[in-house]
């Protein structure tokens, strides 16, 4: 699944033009690496998100086409 749809399904980003803006601008990375809105995620991946000063740090646990609002909590994990 393409970072930019994860970001959307899972709404930890509310709108995928939203997530590929943030894509372009350098703001994401998974593992380490900073990523373009096409990369790939898989389960297991660590993805760094930069919003402004803050820095969100999450894990895939579950990659879905389409999920409801209640469930997409589920689809990742918070670290820190």
């Amino acid at each position: 699944m393409r970072i930019d749809k994860f970001l959307k399904v899972s709404r930890i980003i509310k709108r995928r033009t939203v997530a590929n803006e943030a894509c372009d601008a350098g703001r994401v990375s998974i593992n380490g690496k900073v990523v373009k809105a096409g990369a790939e995620v898989k389960c297991g991946d660590i993805i760094e998100i930069q919003f402004g000063t803050n820095a969100t740090k999450i894990e895939v646990l579950d990659l879905k086409e389409s999920t409801k609002k209640e469930d997409a909590a589920s689809m990742y994990r918070a670290i820190e």
